[in-house]
């Protein structure tokens, strides 16, 4: 026979203990989650909320920075708008990235990201600071040359008025003195041309015979073969003594003067006139101031036309004597 304890209705006191016993149980387990559940909140909470201090702390910082770099790059703008330009630029430099890193504190994960970014900001500031300062002073020192330079341009362009009124009054006496010049060359010229006819040698008794083959004395044109011309030098005081040069000029009845190259004939310069003329032929003897005959004769090699001639006789460009002849 079985006990009572051991049915399945049996000793219902022992069943309720079991089942408080497990609600206890649970219960404590129930309590130990809450307890570190709670916990765990408490932690994220406070890792969160210090979080979001650091954030806002960071934001201002960020903040700070930005506005304080602004305030310093405006305040090294001036006049050069090269260097204004530069400034500008990095103005938006520095906002693009600060746009960036404010996207980066809404994002609390990228909190490291964004305390990175902001080193690197405030990394940038600094080398921007340094650079725009270095170009500030080097404009500075540019303006400082530039200055000088102008100053130096100035006075050298005083010196250049200066000098180019200087060679504008040596150009004046240049003149001045290349017109006293000439005016001189011309009086001497004037005076050497009245010197030189002064002392030109006159001729008189100018006496032309025909001659034929015979060298016998003749008139008729068709027997003549040359001419045999003398002449008397006169006293002339002021020609120096020495050897003085005749040219003798043969006019035929034509007009046109005798002159063959290869017996002597060449060109000459009237002084009077100014003109270029043939003569037939020169003749150069020794003067001595005194009355000399002075004979040359002209064989052309070629027969002499019917008609009257004229001689005319030049010393020193001017002429000396003259006289005419017939051939019959």
């Amino acid at each position: 026979m079985k006990s009572t304890s051991d049915s399945p209705g049996g000793n219902p006191q022992r069943t309720l203990l079991a089942v408080a016993a497990i609600v206890i149980v649970a219960l404590l387990g129930l309590n130990v989650y809450l307890w570190i559940n709670k916990n765990r909140q408490a932690t994220e909470n406070e890792q969160l909320s210090g979080q979001l201090d650091e954030t806002e702390k960071m934001r201002a910082q960020l903040e700070k920075d930005y506005v304080q770099a602004l305030s310093d790059l405006e305040a090294m703008k001036g006049s050069n708008e090269e260097l204004n330009g530069l400034i500008e630029q990095k103005e938006a430099e520095l906002t693009r990235q600060k746009k960036q890193i404010e996207g980066l504190l809404r994002n609390k994960g990228d909190l490291t990201r964004a305390r990175q970014q902001i080193a690197g900001l405030n990394t940038k500031i600094e080398q921007y600071l340094v650079e725009i300062n270095q170009l500030r002073q080097q404009n500075e020192e540019l303006k400082a040359e530039n200055a000088q330079m102008g100053a130096q341009n100035q006075e050298l362009s005083s010196n250049l008025e200066s000098e180019r009124q200087t060679n504008q009054n040596l150009s004046s006496s240049q003149r001045q003195l290349q017109g006293e010049k000439q005016e001189l060359e011309r009086t001497r010229e004037t005076l050497a041309r009245k010197v030189n006819a002064a002392s030109v040698i006159k001729v008189d008794g100018i006496a032309v015979l025909g001659m034929d083959s015979k060298n016998k004395k003749t008139r008729r044109s068709k027997n003549t073969v040359s001419l045999n011309i003398c002449f008397n030098t006169t006293v002339n005081e002021i020609a120096a003594p020495g050897n003085e040069l005749f040219l003798i000029r043969v006019i035929l009845p034509s007009g046109e003067t005798m002159a063959l190259d290869n017996l002597g004939s060449g060109v000459f310069v009237n002084n009077a006139s100014g003109e270029q003329v043939r003569y037939t032929r020169s003749k150069e003897t020794s003067y001595s101031n005194a009355i000399a005959k002075v004979c040359a004769d002209w064989n052309p090699g070629q027969a002499f036309a019917e008609g009257q001639y004229k001689i005319e006789i030049y010393n020193k460009g001017y002429l000396a004597g003259s006289t005419s002849f017939s051939l019959n």
